[in-house]
């Protein structure tokens, strides 16, 4: 087992601290909270820079966190991925880094770490079975840091006229907006459409002033044209029209979010926002959300539970079929009831 960390054994809080989260999307984004109560925690004028990957880096960009954020290109091509940070490498040594935060734990990232010879240094441990957010907790404090989450909302950049593209879809600017995000990558974390529209019907005899917004990639187009067929002018489809910095702009404007496993219910609870996630297949230990304003209904009580598989060995998705829209609506409206 390599080294993990050098602590941080000075009477003063360093200077210049440099973060790496390379991807994806929503492993980055659970960086964030902890990274924001950990720059409350530093004097005022310490300098906290990221690095991260181009497909990545939107998001970090668009908030007030990050003095500097970095980007290495070359997709997903680990060559062309090195040959991008050798090039980088020059601009971070002249930062001079006193600290180097990991959240990684790859390759490039301990390269980075190496090449910098900062005098305190921590790296994620990627192999345990606690949460994510979790994780990333430990490892800042493992360097002699505090941090915790936090549930501030994020300062924003640039809203990306968000209200604009919501009404231009059918919001009217009053109705408290509610996320259904039916994005898991596989059927073994799909929660049955039909449940989501009894869901959003319960949702709507309780609360009245209340418009469910679907947003996201091609991998939904078809759930949003049918959510839009059985609830009508209750849902905003903006599939395909947002990019993940805007996205993550109209998250802070929602009421809940009901989400299976994806960088969006990532984005929803992060930034303090009621978030129920619903996990089938997904290890929930890695990746479940985080805070009291969360819940997870998932699949770890069950002898096949976390299995990982992307088609079902029993043929029904028992562990998302069995939690009903009754139970579903519950759930959810405890976390916004008074």
């Amino acid at each position: 087992m390599y080294k993990r960390l050098k602590i941080w054994n000075r009477r003063f809080a360093p200077k210049r601290v440099l973060a790496i989260r390379l991807h994806a999307m929503g492993d980055v984004t659970i960086t964030l909270p902890y990274l924001l109560h950990l720059r409350g925690a530093l004097p005022e004028g310490t300098t906290i820079d990221f690095v991260t990957l181009t497909e990545s880096r939107t998001i970090p960009q668009n908030i007030e966190l990050f003095d500097r954020v970095y980007a290495i290109g070359g997709g997903r091509n680990f060559k062309k991925q090195f040959l991008c940070t050798c090039l980088l490498l020059p601009r971070l040594w002249l930062n001079r880094y006193e600290m180097v935060l990991d959240l990684q734990d790859a390759i490039i990232s301990r390269f980075i770490r190496k090449c910098l010879m900062p005098k305190a240094w921590s790296t994620f441990d990627k192999v345990s079975r606690i949460p994510a957010g979790e994780r990333s907790r430990l490892t800042i404090e493992a360097v002699g840091l505090r941090s915790q989450l936090s549930s501030s909302r994020f300062k924003i950049k640039d809203d990306f006229a968000v209200e604009k593209l919501l009404m231009k879809n059918g919001w009217d600017g009053i109705s408290s907006l509610l996320i259904l995000n039916p994005a898991g990558a596989f059927i073994t974390r799909n929660w049955p459409l039909s449940n989501y529209v009894a869901f959003a019907e319960l949702w709507l005899k309780e609360f009245p002033h209340t418009q469910f917004l679907v947003m996201g990639l091609d991998l939904i187009v078809h759930k949003a044209a049918y959510f839009k067929n059985k609830l009508g002018k209750y849902v905003i489809d903006i599939v395909n029209q947002t990019t993940a910095a805007a996205a993550f702009v109209i998250v802070q404007k929602a009421t809940l979010v009901l989400s299976e496993d994806s960088g969006l219910m990532h984005m929803a609870w992060v930034s303090g926002v009621p978030t129920l996630a619903l996990f089938g297949s997904t290890k929930s230990y890695w990746a479940t959300p985080l805070g009291d304003h969360t819940r997870l209904l998932g699949s770890s009580d069950l002898p096949c539970g976390n299995c990982m598989l992307e088609e079902c060995k029993y043929g029904d998705t028992h562990c998302l079929t069995r939690y009903s829209p009754a139970m579903v609506f519950e759930t959810a409206a405890s976390l916004i009831r008074p």
